[in-house]
């Protein structure tokens, strides 16, 4: 099993750890609310780091801007590359062919724009409020989104691509494990707020629910590029929710 937490630090961090990759990479997905909570809680602590010593509006840029240099862009990159494809493109195959296209286009500049400076308002509003660890709850709960989709929906592709080896294979089992571990660990990081607990949960179901029914209609299944993209839109959710609720 740890070549199982090898594949998924590899796979969602810009870490270099010791160790073989897993053989079986769907197994990795039992470790991304691990990952999650690591690359969370880094996070939240450079935004609290920050905010003791420079503008608030500069500390929660500087999350922002961390949360893409510790994942390589690697999800925002999903997320351009999902808006390019589902609106550039008019049929299955057009959509598939755009979202392999390492050039972004307008849908994809603007979802990128348009991503940051939400993220940028809600992390604001969390520092001011100093809901730290309603930061890194976002980023946990947007790993465990990345499993549910891999685990509930098809590979889009028919001659595979780059997830391919993480989401065949994957199944209920996954969805289980990762859910109650999420949970548990989100529980006491909210410090036990049950309502907090709920809204934090709801919005990233939110999430999921609408990126994978959105994924499913147009391709047909998930790809690497849809998990991203879950990702980064269950992160500005589930950040946007909270400040609203410690507002």
């Amino acid at each position: 099993m740890l070549s199982a937490l090898v594949t998924a630090l590899r796979t969602l961090t810009i870490f270099s750890v010791p160790g073989k990759d897993s053989k079986s990479f769907s197994t990795s997905l039992f470790w991304f609310p691990v990952v999650g909570l690591l690359l969370g809680l880094l996070q939240a602590a450079l935004g609290y780091t920050l905010h003791l010593f420079a503008w608030d509006e500069l500390s929660a840029a500087i999350v922002v801007l961390g949360g893409i240099a510790l994942t390589r862009a690697m999800h925002a990159d999903g997320l351009a590359d999902l808006c390019d494809g589902f609106w550039g493109g008019k049929t299955r195959e057009a959509a598939l062919r755009i979202m392999k296209d390492p050039n972004v286009g307008s849908f994809g500049a603007i979802a990128l724009a348009a991503l940051m400076l939400l993220k940028w308002i809600a992390v604001l509003k969390l520092i001011e409020l100093g809901a730290f660890t309603f930061i890194a709850a976002g980023v946990l709960l947007a790993r465990l989104v990345q499993v549910l989709l891999a685990s509930a929906l098809p590979y889009a592709r028919s001659e595979g691509g780059t997830a391919h080896a993480f989401v065949n294979g994957a199944g209920w089992l996954h969805m289980a494990a990762a859910s109650l571990l999420t949970l548990s660990i989100l529980f006491p990081l909210l410090q036990g707020d049950l309502y907090a607990f709920v809204i934090a949960v709801v919005a990233a179901l939110a999430a999921a629910v609408m990126i994978g029914r959105l994924s499913q209609k147009k391709i047909g299944g998930v790809t690497g590029d849809v998990l991203g993209a879950g990702s980064e839109l269950t992160e500005v959710l589930v950040w946007i929710a909270g400040a609203l609720y410690f507002h």
